[in-house]
């Protein structure tokens, strides 16, 4: 009797720890059931991601394995029946597993160009576009290319010059005496090698006629600089147009009908012209021209003055002294020039009260153009 108690108690001992004497061997494979699943999992994942043809088929797999109802989290939720000391064994597997998963969708993502590859630099194809909002012109250059576009309608061709301009083309060559205002240092932006910043786009008349035998018909627009105190109608740097016409009989009254018709393409029909005698030194005999009010069509209100008209710019025909600079012959040929300020005319057709606001670069004034 001693002896087979002593032998059923040695039996007991050796007994696997996961037998229970109530349960039998029912929890026997309850780290190997999850481990083998895993191991399964992986093998199958591996496979059918080799094979994926597309980024669907791999957002499927992902799902089916690693989503939240997939089979991974499923598994996970069994954790908690594993015996204590096999958890460490189990969990080592369940890891190694989702990482396969995880390695196979990668690989697969990569041979079929990243299409199915679910992190934070993916880039989803069946995604709609984004569409960059395109910018605009400026303002002052939408102005300015739907001026040249009036005039080349009447036969002048569009030029260009520096805006680093020497002294003899800004002032000699146009007739400006020695003691001219305009030559001040504080009037005009001076180099200390004697050049200066055009003070006028004049200069460009006198390169075009330099280097092109009469008839000239040319508008030259850009930027000019001069030493003004910045306010509402004022500024360091502007833009300007200048036009010229050089030919056989030219008059006063060519240079009316150019200015007539600009006007109306900018302004309408119902917008006159109007001549007042000035001077200037490259024109004789000068004038500044004004425009109908467009604010009050004449009537006379605080934008004109009550005078029914607004000052434009100035113009004239062309000094024989200029021609004969430039080597045309004054007893042949005649000519007009005229100029105008793009930022005093978008002032008016756009009602702009202070022309600062052309360049505060504030997107909420830009985006109404």
């Amino acid at each position: 009797m001693v002896t087979f108690f002593t032998t059923f108690k040695q039996f007991f001992v050796f007994l696997p720890e996961r037998f229970d004497l109530k349960a039998g061997f029912q929890r026997k494979n309850s780290m190997n059931e999850i481990i083998e699943a895993v191991n399964r999992a992986a093998e199958n994942a591996e496979a059918k991601a080799a094979v994926a043809a597309d980024a669907g088929a791999l957002e499927a797999l992902r799902i089916e394995y690693l989503g939240r109802n997939g089979l991974f989290p499923e598994l996970s939720k069994k954790m908690g029946t594993v015996p204590p000391e096999e958890r460490k064994a189990t969990g080592t597997a369940f890891n190694t597993g989702r990482t396969r998963i995880q390695a196979a969708l990668d690989a697969a993502a990569a041979r079929l160009g990243g299409a199915g590859k679910q992190d934070k630099d993916a880039i989803d194809l069946t995604l709609p576009g984004r569409r960059t909002a395109p910018g605009h012109r400026h303002p002052i250059t939408q102005l300015a290319d739907e001026c040249v576009s009036v005039f080349r309608r009447m036969g002048f061709v569009a030029v260009d010059g520096p805006e680093i301009e020497d002294i003899y083309h800004n002032f000699d060559a146009l007739n400006t005496p020695d003691d001219h205002p305009s030559r001040d240092p504080k009037d005009t932006f001076y180099f200390p090698d004697g050049r200066i910043l055009r003070s006028q786009t004049s200069p460009v008349q006198i390169r075009v006629m330099e280097t092109h035998e009469p008839p000239v018909r040319i508008v030259a627009p850009g930027r000019v600089f001069r030493r003004d105190t910045p306010d509402a109608t004022h500024g360091m740097n502007f833009h300007q147009i200048e036009g010229l016409s050089i030919d056989k009989g030219v008059s006063m009254a060519d240079l009316k009908s150019v200015l007539q018709t600009f006007a109306w393409e900018m302004f309408g029909k119902d917008v006159k012209i109007r001549l007042r005698p000035h001077f200037f030194p490259f024109t004789e005999p000068s004038v500044e021209y004004d425009f109908s009010c467009v604010v009050c069509g004449g009537k006379g209100c605080n934008v004109c003055k009550n005078s029914g008209y607004i000052e434009i710019a100035g113009a004239g025909m062309v000094d024989p002294n200029v021609l004969k600079n430039v080597g045309y012959d004054p007893e042949i040929w005649s000519g007009y020039a005229f100029g105008l300020g793009l930022e005093r005319l978008a002032m008016l057709r756009y009602r702009i009260p202070d022309l600062r606001f052309l360049y505060d670069n504030d997107v909420r004034f830009l985006e109404q153009f």
